[in-house]
């Protein structure tokens, strides 16, 4: 995260905070700015342009926030974002506010890898384990498939893996079978 995306993230995270705003329903709306700003270059090319002027922007900024019932604070801060011309680093922004939200309320992201698609039921006794090992945060899993495992499942928790798989255990085996010949 660079550190101009971390405090744009953490101005936006102290006026949620301090107007007592909806924390999810602020990210939310952050996040649909720009997906709008995302999938239309007209409105990429107007608040981009630096021959259109501010007053024009902030009227259609003005415009689509009314439209869409944007929060006064998340639309002061996408004007302030085009103010100071850092509409393109949105993205990394919204990311760090992620982050930064996911820190305040305990929940930690985690990656896990299994074999063969889980059903809910094994989601959440998988995830209950992710959070012990998490030390007792929420846990927010994101959930994908690689028949290679074999069986079992890999989990990531920032930079820790924890690879319980099939495959990692035959690796084991090959490793501590090739020792024991030495």
């Amino acid at each position: 995260m660079a550190i101009v995306d971390s405090r744009y993230a953490r101005a936006f995270a102290s006026v949620v905070a301090s107007q007592r705003l909806d924390a999810k329903a602020a990210e939310s709306q952050l996040n649909d700015f720009a997906a709008t700003l995302e999938d239309s270059a007209e409105l990429r090319e107007i608040l981009q342009d630096p021959s259109i002027t501010e007053s024009q922007k902030l009227g259609v900024i003005d415009g689509l926030a009314g439209r869409i019932g944007m929060l006064p604070a998340v639309r002061n801060f996408v004007a302030l974002i085009t103010h100071h011309n850092r509409l393109h680093e949105l993205g990394d922004i919204l990311a760090a506010y992620h982050e930064l939200a996911d820190e305040a309320s305990d929940v930690t992201e985690a990656e896990i890898i299994s074999a063969q698609p889980l059903d809910a039921s094994n989601r959440n006794l998988l995830e209950q384990q992710v959070a012990k090992l998490a030390g007792g945060q929420r846990v927010r899993a994101t959930y994908s498939e690689d028949a290679s495992l074999l069986g079992g499942a890999v989990v990531r928790i920032g930079s820790t893996v924890y690879d319980g798989s099939v495959k990692a255990q035959l690796q084991q085996l090959k490793q501590r079978l090739i020792a024991a010949r030495a």
